[in-house]
């Protein structure tokens, strides 16, 4: 199948980076994790050095440590306006007042071309949305997240996976994608996402679900960030169209972008930004989206 390809000649690009993944047969996957439906399963990769984290704990520890460094945060404030003189960025400017600076840095995620528009930038970013949701805890059963490829009739893949506290976390990609900015849940997301669970997972038929939400992925027409310096105005320096990955990538991508302003890149930071370039032709799509 084609799916199998794919993920197996993805092994050929992760295993040189150091990441332990694997391909199981079916039995063997099976052994990993035995409360998978057994007819119509191919086979799968596994991840065991994969983890998780919250983002809501995850951004808070962040925001205390960023502030004990000196940063500062002006919340629930919209941007207006970004000045220029002679082609540099100058002042960004507020519904509640005016900053002088020489740097902008645009990482407004589902926003980032909004904020583009403002210098006179056109981003390919479009903001797509998601459904996630949550369960009540239950003792301990799974241990990898599942990831389902399989396309059905109003989704692509899905995934799910258990908290040490308990809970399972499910996802769901929608298809066709659901373009724009409304983050109000939807009736049609939890009836799609538990078929395909309980069928995937019988024994998941009786979980209670506790809550829903949507949000918004910044997609890009490859499936890939874009990274670099404006040529449109001098000091605007976006990272933007992280796609589904940005809680991922977001760490290391805020290392590269202080090295970028410091003006101290490697040869790999290099090769990294000309992968990630806003000026790179847009081709080819995102494995397995």
């Amino acid at each position: 199948p084609r799916d199998e390809k794919v993920m197996k000649d993805l092994l050929v690009i992760q295993e040189p980076q150091g990441l332990s993944i694997n391909w199981h047969d079916a039995a063997s996957l099976l052994e990993i994790i035995p409360a998978l439906r057994h007819d119509g399963l191919i086979g799968g990769t596994i991840s065991p050095q994969d983890g998780h984290c919250s983002p809501l704990l995850f951004g808070h520890a962040l925001y205390r440590q960023a502030v004990a460094a000196g940063t500062t945060f002006h919340f629930n404030e919209s941007v207006q306006n970004i000045e220029t003189i002679a082609g540099r960025v100058s002042a960004v400017v507020t519904d509640r007042g005016r900053y002088d600076t020489a740097l902008v840095v645009n990482a407004a995620g589902a926003w980032a071309a909004e904020i583009g528009k403002l210098i006179g930038e056109d981003h390919p970013v479009r903001p797509d949305s998601h459904e996630g949701g949550i369960t009540e805890p239950v003792a301990p059963f799974l241990k990898p997240m599942v990831v389902d490829i399989a396309p059905a009739p109003g989704s692509a893949n899905y995934y799910f996976f258990q908290l040490r506290t308990g809970q399972v976390v499910f996802c769901i990609t929608p298809s066709p994608s659901i373009w724009g900015f409304d983050r109000d849940e939807t009736s049609a997301f939890l009836p799609m996402v538990a078929q395909r669970m309980v069928r995937l997972m019988p024994r998941l038929a009786n979980l209670r679900v506790r809550r829903t939400w949507r949000g918004l992925y910044p997609m890009t027409p490859d499936g890939s960030p874009i990274v670099g310096w404006s040529d449109k105005a001098e000091g605007y320096l976006m990272a933007i169209g992280l796609c589904g990955q940005g809680f991922m990538l977001g760490p290391g991508l805020g290392e590269l972008m202080a090295r970028m302003v410091q003006g101290s890149l490697s040869p790999q930071d290099e090769e990294i930004l000309k992968i990630l370039s806003p000026h790179r032709v847009f081709e080819g799509q995102e494995a397995l989206k």
